[in-house]
């Protein structure tokens, strides 16, 4: 029925249209749902022939041509065709082999239906090539269209279940490399150029094509029965050797695990990758020609082994794409998050073999609940799948949610369905789907069909509901001390009805011993009726498995056992636990960083360790008062310094280092940092390289070493690396001691073409908005704010977050807090999803004064 509306919606507007010219202004910019249904019941079989002529000056436009073919299913309404540049750079169209006038409207160019045909049609546009996701650099340029881009780049039908075949050709410098999704054909030297032909590519959706041009190093080996190539602009030949083969045999290892688990082989004619410079995400999974961040995949022996399990799954998440959004893909971005959420699940199955030494159930924990936790506790939280009118709005769906909260949900329907049964429905699921598209509902139907329990319903409170619950226990005691009762509810955080079904487990701890108990909570309360009779427990922790998901009960006790708790993964989520009641207003910051503390002196794992640290630094910078700060940071690197002359393994002292660096801002600490950056002092087993020495240079000079002007022209010169050296000089400003060279750069950020690279501007507000600086930063704050809508409309997926998180993101302030609400009333029709972003990235800010609030109401 909703299909047959927009379709009467659609007759009626080109109706109207073809009655009223003018009545075509009435086409909504973007993507739109109803354009997007209608389009994809009237358009099949595509293919895009695409020509970019690459000028070797970066400046100079690129001249591009496009032939698509495509079959018209009834000739009722003209077509359109989404391009979102310059009208200007329209140079001709051509239908059928008939040229016709140029009509280009909100971002769409008109395709009358009195020069189509049914069946078969053929439209040429010669066209400047728009360059909004078109990466240029002055050696190299890539492509990201995700997702919603490549409208912006050529002439398409960007949605995602409108699939197509792509035959490219690129003229480029005869020195350059090109890589894409389909296998190179023909090479034809043109003089100072090359023009290179590629075969037909797979299908694919539009945010799935990519190319990668440029100066590259290049590397291909077969780790199995796959051929693969890497591109890279890397330099340090250590980093080089070291990890090229890694990088190669983790491909390999996704590709073998996913095809056994699906049971379906690689889907696609390649599996080639390109390791980039300041690439703006972790990794995209391009159809052939996957896109990585040079940095992640390049380490060197000093990498801790929390970083070499970060690159493994990266590589096992792009992988996983191959089969979960390439071949299957969601039929709409609303459904962006299932592509997301089968990537991370896999990523982790398929790295715990390859790292034996790791606890895995550990490293899910510490991966997923911070990060999940830190949207979901927010006034800003959002369900895992959202609606979405247009795709242009289709980069405020991603964050923590889908990544973090997702696989946790995931876990837990992996767990109602037992493995076999989970893993049957994905292969059915994979099989029904494959070169198509799909919703949600669509594979909880084939799980339904699998299972006793009423997935759909499960389904709606974990996937189609935003928040998460708050445990509360009563527990009561007979004459004996024994335990006469023990009740558990939960209610949701944002004070609605909801309830989330979940399985987890809680520790008695007593003297000598620890008693196990399960909780298969389906309700608001569950009655934990084995515990009846049982002495008091020294203390009670709950989610001590990490299958659970929420906010659990905490009593002081606790604080006294979490150390020795001989369960890593309880610690673990102790600790996690501790962070959110804190934020909660339920224990003190200085009483939640004394155990954190004591956890840095005490543990042993890498991964605790690095867990505890950011805790650390988080509660330092944000929760305590300067008074507190002050006190608390000789303590902090004095007890860190202690630690590093201990004999510990290289990955530990690390991540210590880490800890001491990111506080050691003044006096002994300061200089201790000055000592080992100029080589005086030499910890043993502390593994620093080049880039280690970098960033140590910028934070002295963030830390206003007096000599800090001397430090940044000492670490500039020492920088061969052209990627690395720009990037330096690009952050320079941020660091400087001069206000109005602070206020210059910052000025700079508000033109589109300065904000280019996205993670160097993330960067770089975070050095002008350190707390150190904030005095002087906050007249930053406002203005920060107010580019946010632009930021949205030029920036990649992830920028508007980041942007957040590096401004408004660093302040606790009254002040800051002021500068926000006002910004708040001054713009009641802020974009609702660019608000919740804004109340994400913010969230530390709110607590604070609500703190505050609790400390003041104490006193009075």
């Amino acid at each position: 029925m909703k299909k047959v509306l927009y379709l009467f919606f659609w007759v009626f507007i080109i109706i109207s249209c073809k009655n009223n010219p003018q009545a075509t202004k009435a086409i909504e910019s973007g993507v739109s749902l109803e354009m997007a249904t209608y389009r994809a019941s009237q358009i099949s079989n595509v293919h895009y022939n695409l020509n970019f002529q690459i000028p070797e000056e970066q400046k100079n436009p690129i001249h591009s041509k496009l032939i698509l073919d495509f079959n018209l299913e009834q000739l009722q309404e003209s077509v359109y065709l989404d391009f979102k540049e310059e009208t200007s750079k329209i140079k001709s169209v051509a239908i059928n082999d008939n040229s016709v006038g140029i009509k280009h409207i909100n971002e769409h160019i008109f395709l009358s239906k009195d020069h189509l045909k049914n069946g078969r049609n053929s439209v040429t546009i010669e066209f400047i090539a728009g360059e909004l996701s078109l990466n240029r650099n002055k050696n190299y340029l890539y492509t990201l269209l995700v997702p919603d881009r490549a409208r912006t780049l050529f002439p398409c039908f960007d949605q995602p279940n409108i699939k197509g075949t792509y035959t490219l050709s690129i003229t480029a410098p005869k020195d350059w490399k090109v890589l894409c999704g389909s296998k190179e054909a023909n090479k034809i030297e043109q003089g100072a150029y090359t023009k290179h032909e590629f075969g037909e590519s797979d299908r694919m959706s539009t945010y799935l094509f990519s190319f990668v041009a440029g100066k590259f190093e290049s590397v291909t080996k077969k780790p199995s029965n796959l051929e693969m190539t890497m591109l890279y602009r890397e330099t340090d030949s250590t980093k080089i050797k070291y990890s090229t083969d890694s990088i190669f045999d983790l491909h390999q290892q996704s590709l073998s695990f996913l095809e056994d688990y699906t049971a379906y082989g690689f889907p696609f004619q390649k599996m080639d990758f390109a390791a980039i410079p300041g690439f703006q995400y972790g990794g995209m999974e391009h159809v052939g020609a996957i896109q990585y961040r040079e940095s992640s995949l390049f380490l060197d022996e000093s990498a801790t082994a929390n970083k070499k399990l970060s690159r493994a799954k990266l590589i096992a998440h792009e992988t996983s794409h191959m089969w979960f959004g390439d071949l299957v893909t969601m039929n709409w971005f609303n459904d962006v998050w299932m592509k997301e959420v089968f990537a991370n699940f896999m990523a982790d199955k398929i790295m715990n073999p390859a790292f034996p030494n790791i606890d895995h159930q550990l490293a899910f924990m510490i991966t997923h609940y911070p990060n999940a936790y830190g949207e979901d506790r927010t006034l800003g939280t959002n369900p895992i799948r959202q609606d979405l009118e247009n795709l242009n709005n289709a980069g405020s769906l991603y964050g923590s949610i889908i990544y973090n909260k997702a696989p946790i949900m995931m876990r837990q329907l992996e767990t109602v369905l037992g493995k076999e049964t989970f893993k049957n429905g994905i292969q059915e699921y994979i099989a029904t789907f494959a070169y198509k598209n799909a919703v949600w509902g669509e594979l909880i139907d084939i799980l339904d069909k699998k299972s006793k329990t009423d997935i759909a319903a499960w389904s709606n409170v974990w996937v189609n509901s935003s928040s998460r619950p708050i445990f509360k226990d009563s527990i009561t005691y007979d004459a004996h001390n024994q335990i006469s009762s023990f009740e558990l509810f939960q209610k949701a955080e944002d004070n609605s009805e909801k309830i989330w079904p979940q399985t987890f487990e809680i520790i008695f701890v007593y003297a000598n011993n620890t008693k196990t108990f399960t909780v298969n909570m389906v309700d608001n309360m569950f009655h934990l009726k084995e515990t009846l009779g049982l002495p008091k427990p020294k203390a009670i922790i709950y989610n001590s498995n990490a299958e659970g998901y929420g906010v659990f009960p905490f009593q002081s006790e606790q604080l006294d056992v979490i150390n020795s708790l001989s369960d890593q993964v309880a610690r673990g989520y102790a600790y996690i636990n501790v962070f959110e009641n804190m934020l909660n207003g339920d224990i003190v910051p200085s009483t939640a960083l004394k155990l954190f503390l004591k956890g840095l002196n005490d543990e042993e794992n890498e991964l605790l360790i690095g867990l505890i640290s950011r805790y650390t630094t988080t509660v330092f910078w944000k929760y305590l008062t300067d008074e507190q700060r002050i006190f608390y940071q000789k303590e902090i690197t004095d007890q860190v310094w202690t630690k590093l002359q201990e004999k510990l393994p290289a990955n530990i002292k690390k991540t210590l280092f880490s800890t001491f660096s990111s506080i050691g801002y003044t006096d002994k600490s300061l200089q201790r940092l000055y000592n080992i950056w100029k080589k005086n002092i030499k910890i043993e087993d502390l593994k620093l390289n080049d880039d280690d020495y970098n960033e140590l240079a910028m934070n002295l000079a963030l830390y206003g070493h007096p000599d800090s002007e001397n430090i940044l022209v000492s670490a500039e010169e020492s920088i061969s690396n052209p990627d690395k050296l720009n990037r330096f000089k690009f952050l320079l400003p941020s660091l400087s001691n001069d206000l109005q060279t602070k206020n210059t750069f910052f000025k700079s950020l508000k033109k589109e073409e300065n904000r280019a690279k996205e993670s160097w501007v993330a960067n770089a507000m975070n050095n002008l908005n350190h707390p150190l600086h904030q005095k002087e930063s906050i007249q930053y704050l406002r203005a920060s704010l107010d580019l946010l809508d632009e930021i949205q409309k030029t920036g990649d997926i992830f920028f508007p977050k980041r942007w957040l998180s590096s401004t408004i993101g660093n302040y606790t302030s009254p002040k800051a807090d002021e500068i926000l609400q006002t910004f708040f009333h001054e713009n009641p029709d802020l974009n609702p999803s660019l608000k919740s972003k804004v109340l994400q990235a913010s969230d530390d800010l709110r607590r604070v004064q609500n703190l505050q609030k609790q400390v003041d109401t104490s006193v009075n």
